[in-house]
């Protein structure tokens, strides 16, 4: 699908095709506007010396004397980063959970070393991320129109004078795209890309690849459902826009699709369904939003829920609508899904 394609997003149409999500908005960048938007290819820099820039997926090119070590990210970039070996000191977005655990967008950082400057949507301490000094700040972007994802509205403009900003989008491509540009951005920070992790990780996920593309070759009629839920709403994710689904889908996974008008609303990402409506769409494997904004399957009480096939049949897994963009952390999103279709009872 055309990255250019524009879609109107109401703040609680961004889903990102699940869970409770809202939209930030842009930030103006540090550096020059390119005339077309970032590609694989697009990263420089120079590693661990000298001047540093890279150009992003909103075409715009951020220059600096120096390879930045005070980096601010959204919490899954730097989860993406470290898996990498760079260190992000600042994060903001879901960070730890109420408890004070690592939130599963954080992968394996040791979330108690971290500078967060705002663990949920609209929020973000400014105070204490000027006093902070960073070197450049860095998320994903969930539109055409680059807005950076958690940054919130009202403070937007001031957080944008304090350092450049660099984007990676998440929309509109296939996972394999992000992927690609966050191993640019990476190398360009002074990752070593020809370690024996980076290298094997990406091994694993183009066999794990593979192995899907075979599974749903062999199991065409099994039909899969990307769900999120929420106290009063089960959402129904369309596979248009989200990298994770059209990775799938172009893979040949076989997915429940909401109508266009029945996702109007969402601005083409979600259908909105009652739990009594639940059993709207008949699934083979129910794929379930694992971020911590969502309710978990294990927590859903209501009655319809506990009655699809799928669920009695305990074909449900999950998924990760914002995934850690690090092959090491795809790898196993890939699996889960072709072990699901491998092993389905055929129950819709």
């Amino acid at each position: 699908m055309s990255n250019a394609r524009a879609t109107h997003l109401t703040r609680r149409g961004i889903l990102a095709a699940g869970g409770a999500l809202s939209l930030g908005t842009v930030l103006t960048a540090c550096g020059d506007d390119d005339a077309n938007s970032g590609g694989p290819g697009d990263g420089t820099g120079a590693a661990k010396s000298g001047s540093w820039s890279f150009k992003d997926d909103r075409g715009k090119t951020v220059h600096l004397d120096h390879v930045p070590t005070k980096i601010v990210a959204f919490v899954g970039v730097a989860a993406a980063l470290y898996d990498y070996g760079i260190e992000v000191k600042g994060v903001f977005g879901p960070t730890k959970t109420k408890d004070g655990k690592a939130d599963v967008q954080a992968g394996d950082m040791d979330v108690s070393k971290l500078t967060i400057f705002g663990n949920r949507f609209d929020q973000f301490n400014i105070e204490q991320y000027a006093a902070f000094q960073p070197d450049v700040l860095i998320s994903t972007t969930f539109d055409s129109a680059g807005s950076l994802w958690y940054i919130p509205v009202a403070s937007a403009d001031k957080i944008a004078k304090l350092a450049p900003s660099v984007a990676i989008s998440v929309y509109d491509r296939q996972l394999t795209a992000p992927l690609q540009r966050m191993w640019e951005l990476a190398e360009s920070l002074g990752g070593d890309m020809s370690a024996a992790k980076a290298v094997d990780a990406k091994k694993r996920f183009e066999a794990a690849s593979e192995r899907l593309r075979k599974a749903v070759k062999a199991r065409p009629e099994i039909k899969v459902m990307a769900g999120s839920a929420a106290d009063a709403v089960f959402y129904v994710s369309g596979t248009n826009f989200s990298i994770d689904l059209e990775y799938f889908k172009a893979l040949g996974v076989n997915f429940v699709e909401p109508p266009e008008k029945a996702k109007e609303k969402s601005g083409g990402w979600f259908e909105e369904l009652s739990w009594e409506n639940v059993d709207k769409y008949p699934a083979d494997i129910i794929m379930m939003d694992d971020r911590s904004s969502a309710i978990q399957p294990a927590n859903i009480t209501e009655a319809t829920w506990k009655k699809l096939p799928a669920v009695q049949a305990g074909q449900v897994i999950p998924r990760s609508p914002e995934p850690i963009l690090s092959y090491d952390k795809c790898v196993p999103l890939v699996e889960s899904l072709a072990k699901a279709i491998e092993t389905a009872k055929k129950v819709s």
